[in-house]
């Protein structure tokens, strides 16, 4: 459908290299759209790229620092003349119980999930304006809205971001920018597996509380990604929209 075709489109994806990240990456590309990748592993890169296109590139980052994430919007753009779409996935986190944090873990944490997703979105605006419009898809999680005991800087930073993207869009929507959030339930990627080996009985709960009976797969994350990038979302803006098999409604 026309609506949802991004062809002509040029789009990032920071921590484009595995999991729900390479999922919307895959997902821009089968729509039309050119995509540059944008993670710290360079090794994971070229298995990445593979269905990616012709054009599809691979971007070093340091999500953690603030030149380097304002650095590799401007070379995607340098790379394809254009930047229309800007998906914020890259993302980490420590998990102890919060007494148990240090000054540097809080802070790791916040300047990946958080800041360097405010970067790169300053960086976007004027290449986004100077196309007339474009689209930031910001991702948070589940943790934005409730809260785990392991979980308590993971959990500031996406709330942080749900807050972010509604001020963002507020500010943007003149520039015909819109911008959106998505909060992906408990998915099947590398970071909760390690997740699930950390935190006793996470697997059998999250299935039990799953309206849908299983946790997610990275590709249930593709359409969304297409959505909120395509002409088909030019009137939403500022939504944190769960991708979850149901498990944020459950009582």
């Amino acid at each position: 459908m026309k609506m949802f075709d991004l062809g002509g489109k040029a789009a990032l994806v920071t921590g484009g290299n595995g999991g729900i990240g390479l999922a919307m990456a895959r997902g821009l590309a089968e729509a039309g759209a050119r995509v540059a990748i944008a993670a710290r592993d360079e090794a994971k890169a070229a298995e990445a790229l593979a269905g990616l296109g012709p054009e599809a590139v691979f971007l070093p980052v340091d999500m953690g620092d603030e030149a380097s994430c304002r650095a590799v919007v401007e070379k995607a753009e340098e790379r394809f003349g254009r930047l229309d779409i800007l998906v914020n996935n890259a993302g980490m986190s420590i998990r102890k119980q919060p007494e148990e944090l240090t000054g540097a873990d809080w802070r790791r944490v916040i300047d990946v999930n958080l800041n360097g997703c405010f970067y790169t979105a300053q960086a976007a605006y004027p290449l986004m304006k100077a196309v007339g419009g474009g689209k930031i898809v910001n991702i948070g999680s589940m943790m934005s809205i409730f809260g785990a005991p392991f979980a308590a800087a993971y959990a500031a930073s996406k709330g942080g971001v749900v807050q972010m993207t509604k001020a963002l869009a507020t500010a943007w929507a003149k520039d015909n920018i819109q911008v959106n959030a998505v909060l992906p339930g408990w998915i099947d990627t590398h970071l909760t597996r390690n997740a699930r080996n950390e935190v006793e009985g996470l697997q059998d709960r999250v299935t039990a509380r799953t309206p849908a009976g299983r946790w997610g797969r990275p590709q249930d994350l593709a359409g969304i990604a297409v959505f909120l990038s395509s002409p088909a979302s030019d009137f939403v803006t500022g939504t944190a929209i769960p991708v979850d098999g149901g498990y944020a409604v459950q009582g």
